[in-house]
């Protein structure tokens, strides 16, 4: 049976590697051939090599209420409430995902997610009905626009952890802290294929509040800054590194960051280990163990909320001019250090919690 009737393979294939990523329950719904070719590893892979992979920013964002769009219910809302926006760097086009099973009525506060081929994993949050930890985990597949229940995350309730993946099987997940305000060295990895949860060796820090970035180029998972128990709140500079391939952790670097700061915009470049992030009104990059500036933020942008790799040779940036105004979001080519705002429609200008990238 052919793919597409009167059509070679090959051609038929051509066809079915330009859909869009909103299509793919569609399309995997036509016959049980569609839908077993597009569910193929290889089929991911040929829609990156002939360059019809899709970027998408999927964030956490507050719901706008459309009817007090002047003040857009930012993060000064006594309780907002959490989605799942999802953005497609190429076209522009704005989404909603459904919420997971048991959150209508918004997500779990504080809740991390991260990207894993077709799926998205989120982990964790403040339950919004009681506010208490919660080690649940969702995960959402972009091919059947369906949600299913993870293993719960081990170890006890956490909030604040860094989470990265490696974006084709395993997330991370390490630092944080527990109930009682403790924070913690703890690491753990996710394979979203299996289900199943493993401890990693413990890092040689606490770090509550961390951020974490996965460098694929090789094969390490990178914690950033946060603060021990003693410190609550005071940022250091340090960082550590564990490297998949010897399953331990690089000695700490101890000046890693610029300065004692919040690293919640630390992003890999995916080019080698470079990172980048939002410093003092500009955009930053490491190079060497130095950071250099990169660029100016946008007027428009005072506070940051969010950073992510967009097309190639893009930074894609979103935050606010300040306090409860709207969010807005802004693209940086890096090679001429200009940007571009991209538009943000009525409904997705809510304060952005978290975010990750997919590439489908």
């Amino acid at each position: 049976m052919d793919l597409i009737s009167g059509l070679p393979d090959d051609v038929a294939m051509e066809c079915l590697v330009r859909v869009s990523y909103d299509q793919f329950p569609t399309v995997a719904s036509v016959c049980k051939k569609w839908k077993t070719e597009i569910e193929m590893p290889e089929f991911r892979r040929r829609r990156m090599d002939t360059g019809h992979i899709q970027r998408l920013i999927v964030m956490v964002q507050a719901r706008v209420d459309l009817d007090k769009q002047g003040s857009g219910l930012m993060k000064g809302s006594a309780n907002p409430t959490y989605r799942l926006s999802v953005y497609e760097t190429k076209s522009g086009q704005w989404n909603e995902l459904p919420p997971p099973p048991g959150y209508s009525g918004g997500l779990p506060m504080f809740c991390r997610i991260a990207g894993v081929g077709y799926d998205l994993v989120l982990i964790g949050g403040w339950d919004p009905a009681s506010w208490k930890s919660s080690n649940s985990v969702f995960i959402y597949n972009f091919m059947s626009a369906k949600w299913r229940r993870g293993a719960d995350m081990p170890g006890g309730p956490r909030t604040f952890f860094a989470c990265a993946s490696d974006s084709e099987r395993i997330v991370y997940v390490a630092g944080g802290h527990d109930d009682e305000k403790n924070a913690l060295r703890s690491a753990l990895a996710y394979d979203v294929a299996r289900d199943e949860w493993v401890s990693l060796p413990d890092m040689d820090r606490e770090r509550d509040e961390c951020k974490a970035v996965y460098h694929r180029q090789n094969r390490k998972f990178q914690v950033i800054g946060g603060y021990c128990t003693q410190m609550q709140g005071r940022f250091e500079r340090s960082a550590e590194a564990f490297d998949v391939a010897t399953c331990k952790w690089d000695p700490v670097e101890d000046e890693f960051l610029g300065s004692a700061t919040c690293p919640r915009t630390c992003v890999d470049s995916g080019d080698g280990g470079r990172v980048y992030m939002c410093s003092g009104g500009d955009v930053v990059a490491s190079e060497g163990g130095t950071w250099e500036t990169v660029a100016k933020l946008p007027c428009e942008i005072r506070e940051v909320a969010h950073m992510s790799m967009g097309l190639e040779g893009t930074l894609l940036v979103t935050g606010s001019s300040g306090y409860a105004e709207p969010y807005v979001g802004f693209l940086l080519d890096l090679k001429s250090s200009s940007w571009r705002m991209f538009g943000s429609p009525m409904g997705h200008t809510g304060h952005v919690q978290s975010g990750c990238l997919l590439e489908i």
